[in-house]
């Protein structure tokens, strides 16, 4: 008998500041997976400070105490849906940073099994045209050299500034679909290998 319990995904953007458009962006994602019956966990990443990566540092002092907190976040979720701002056409320095330090291994716990397997959706909004889609085809290149299985059709969403009302909602309809179809999309495909998954019997 297989026991199915929702999905849990890990949602964070890769921008610190306060009133970040792909911060927004992610709370409304963490929202609609909830919605589409999945289990969202969003998480700042102001909250989770760390230096630049430095191969010496880590000599020395080992991973830096929100690097392990961030592992162990991933450890208790099989998705992650990540919201990238472009910086000058790529991917920001701390979203870089940060999966850095997540995929380092911490004594004999290896890192970059952590990702192994991951099913993750990206995202992406920015003032420009674009919508940030240059950083995300480096987001989906580096999380597929982690070994994260990335859906395709990623959602960019263009001209931020007028695409969120008050509420923190997108205003365009088709864009609110497309978020839901990713969002229902990537609960869907970990809800799929959930029921494949021989460990999951009982």
């Amino acid at each position: 008998m297989t026991t199915y319990t929702p999905p849990r995904i890990l949602v964070f953007a890769g921008s610190a500041r306060e009133h970040s458009f792909n911060k927004r962006l992610a709370r409304l994602a963490a929202e609609r997976v909830e919605h589409v019956g999945g289990l969202a966990t969003f998480i700042d990443l102001r909250d989770y400070p760390m230096p630049l990566y430095d191969g010496d540092l880590e000599s020395r002092e080992g991973l830096p105490a929100n690097a392990r907190s961030l592992q162990a976040l991933l450890a208790e979720h099989q998705g992650l849906l990540l919201a990238s701002p472009e910086y000058n056409g790529f991917i920001t320095p701390l979203m870089k940073n940060t999966l850095d330090w997540m995929s380092r291994s911490d004594g004999e716990n290896s890192g970059l099994a952590l990702f192994a397997e991951r099913v993750a959706a990206v995202v992406s909004a920015s003032p420009g045209a674009f919508g940030g889609m240059r950083s995300l085809a480096l987001l989906r290149q580096l999380l597929g050299n982690l070994g994260v299985t990335v859906l395709p059709n990623p959602l960019a969403i263009p001209r931020a500034g007028q695409a969120f009302n008050e509420a923190g909602e997108l205003v365009d309809e088709s864009q609110r679909q497309r978020l839901d179809a990713l969002c229902r999309r990537l609960v869907t495909t970990l809800a799929k290998l959930q029921a494949t998954d021989p460990s999951r019997e009982e």
